[in-house]
């Protein structure tokens, strides 16, 4: 049973969510302590965290950063709608994904299922050989990565957009097609989170030789993996 844990003072709200996640089969811990989530990200104590951001003494966007530190294990952000500043901080901070609130308890279980199943915490899933895009290795059955033949720290989400471009190096590939195989649904209007997610990717992996960042982006249209030179 997948294990949660929600993190967020509204009461009311809370009680709600934990009784529809916990009869839709999940394992569900709730508290309004931001302290709480840090230790069980620690501790490797549960699958995945839903942390709101607007919360007395430690606020949700603190204790996403803390749990960076410390675990990769899935985040999914509650933000107060309309609120881009917050979502983009979160997104930047490693979430992997975000719901408005106030959100209804089945779309925060199918966001919740959907995050599980591209970072693999769902264990489901089994080792598969090895994708190679010039000097990266990504393993999908394991969730594994290495670039340059170092291990390449990833959040479930950045693993998912990553392999999706290694499947396509060298081709421009859509927000649109981005969005329906990384968040399984249809990319709205002046929604960031791709954008987001990959400059935290580019990041990662640096720059090229050439000055070049190792992802290049269409304005419009979406982004391309380059081949090696």
């Amino acid at each position: 049973m997948t294990k949660v844990l929600l993190i967020d003072d509204d009461v009311d709200l809370t009680m709600l969510l934990q009784e529809y996640l916990t009869e839709d089969g999940f394992q569900v811990t709730a508290t309004e302590d931001g302290r709480t989530a840090i230790a069980q990200a620690a501790a490797n104590a549960v699958d995945i965290i839903v942390l709101d951001i607007m919360m007395p003494r430690m606020n949700g966007i603190d204790v996403l950063q803390r749990i960076r530190r410390l675990s990769p294990v899935p985040v999914l952000m509650l933000t107060a709608k309309g609120d881009d500043v917050d979502r983009i901080a979160g997104l930047n901070l490693g979430a992997d994904d975000y719901v408005s609130k106030p959100c209804s308890p089945g779309e925060l279980a199918a966001r919740l299922r959907a995050i599980l199943r591209r970072s693999g915490a769902s264990g489901a899933g089994t080792v598969q050989d090895g994708l190679r895009a010039g000097e990266l290795v990504m393993h999908p059955g394991t969730r594994v990565a290495e670039w340059r033949g170092q291990p390449l720290e990833l959040t479930g989400t950045e693993f998912s957009l990553l392999e999706v471009l290694a499947r396509h190096a060298g081709q421009l590939v859509s927000k649109q097609d981005i969005s329906k195989h990384v968040f399984g649904r249809p990319l709205m209007a002046f929604d960031r989170r791709i954008d987001v997610h990959v400059s935290s990717v580019r990041q990662k992996l640096g720059m090229r030789e050439d000055g070049q960042s190792w992802i290049q982006s269409v304005r419009g249209h979406g982004y391309q993996l380059l081949q090696d030179r």
